[in-house]
Parts: C-alpha cells; sequence; structure tokens
C-alpha cells in the first residue's frame, strides 16, 4: 500500500469510528515506512475536522465525538513514540485544560498532542480544572502560553474569570491566552481578554509557533 493510500485509509478509520482499524493501520502506517508527521497532521487530524463536521450538521453527535477522540488517543499511542524530535530543545511551555464544569476533551487532546509534536512542553490539566488550579499552575510553571477549552455555553465565563484572576495576580502580561471550543467566537475572546480564539487545532498550534518565535509579537 502506498504512503497516500495509508493516509486516506487512516483518516478514514477516525471517521468510521474504527478502534481496531485505527490501531492495525497506524502499526502498519509506521512499519511501511510512512512520515509519523504526516500521519497525525494529514490524515488523523483532517479526520477529526470531518468529525467536527458531520456533528456541526448533525450527522453525528455528541457519542460520536467522544468515541472519534477515543478512537484517535488509540492511534497516536502508536504513532507519537515515532516522532522525531521527541528529546530537541522545547519551543516553550504551554499550560492546558478545560475549564471548570465542562468534561469535554476533544479539542484540548488533539491541541496537546499537535503542540508537543512541535516541541512543545505542555502542562495538561485535564477536565473540569477550576480557577485557582489553572492560576496556581501558571505560576508554578511559568508558561510562555496558557491554553483554555469549553465546549459548553454555561463554562465559557470560566475562561474570563480565569483571566481576570490572571490579572489580580499581576500574571497577565507574562502569559499569552488561547481559547477553543465550538460555541467560542472571536466576540467572545475580544470580550474576555484573550489574546487569540483558534480556528481549529491546526490554526491554534500554528499561533502557538508564531508567540515563541516572536515573543514580543502581541495577537
Amino acid at each position: 500500500m502506498s504512503e497516500n493510500k495509508y493516509l486516506a485509509a487512516l483518516k478514514e478509520s477516525i471517521v468510521a469510528l474504527d478502534f481496531a482499524g485505527v490501531v492495525k493501520l497506524a502499526k502498519e502506517a509506521i512499519e511501511a515506512g510512512v512520515d509519523p508527521n504526516k500521519a497525525i497532521n494529514e490524515s488523523m487530524v483532517p479526520g477529526m475536522a470531518i468529525v467536527g463536521e458531520k456533528f456541526e450538521k448533525g450527522d453525528y453527535f455528541l457519542s460520536e465525538l467522544v468515541v472519534a477522540a477515543e478512537v484517535m488517543k488509540e492511534g497516536l499511542k502508536v504513532i507519537t513514540p515515532y516522532i522525531k524530535g521527541e528529546g530537541a530543545q522545547k519551543l516553550g511551555k504551554v499550560v492546558i485544560a478545560t475549564v471548570e464544569g465542562d468534561h469535554h476533551d476533544l479539542g484540548k487532546n488533539i491541541v496537546t498532542s499537535l503542540l508537543r509534536m512541535q516541541g512543545f512542553e505542555v502542562i495538561d490539566l485535564g477536565v473540569d480544572v477550576a480557577t485557582e488550579k489553572i492560576i496556581g499552575a501558571v505560576k508554578e510553571h511559568q508558561p510562555s502560553i496558557l491554553g483554555m477549552s469549553a465546549l459548553l455555553t454555561l463554562t465559557m465565563p470560566k475562561m474570563g474569570e480565569v483571566i481576570k484572576a490572571l490579572k489580580a495576580a499581576s500574571m497577565r502580561q507574562k502569559v499569552k491566552v488561547i481559547i477553543g471550543g465550538t460555541a467560542i467566537t472571536q466576540d467572545f475572546a475580544a470580550s474576555i481578554g484573550a489574546d487569540h480564539k483558534a480556528v481549529n487545532a491546526l490554526e491554534g498550534v500554528k499561533k502557538c509557533v508564531e508567540w515563541v518565535s516572536s515573543p514580543g509579537r502581541r495577537n
């Protein structure tokens, strides 16, 4: 099977929510010499994008989104160890979390994997993370970037709460804040004082790379 066929098959395994298929294809692709970066960026991530589109159209429901995320995790477990440069100098630190009250980690997990591939040290705090814990992690790890995710409109205000807490702790100017989530708009991001709203995982990671490449540059 050619590299392009492996990439297409891997993408389809994500869309089809095929646990066994993604693991089998990931192993075969690596053994066949497929570039692991391509396997993720040009196959699995686009597969998740298709799942997201199906969710927005109503073809897939939240349960399918959750399953797709788990399928991708299984594929990443196989492929990630083969990413070159794992021990290379880190681009910077990122603290990332799904805010309090929200247990969704689909987008966050994809972004975390892609950031690590790019050379970032990522401190993933998980889901349903209280503002105090996020602020504590920023104080402890002193990241260059804070990423926050929320899928539910009811939990989105927690992002603004965190930014206010950063200001109160005199840390806001020391860290870039990027947020993401299906319901989040650019206007909302601006209203709470975030530096950037990620359009999708790849675009968000690209913005993070830009930030650490030009430390003095603000959105």
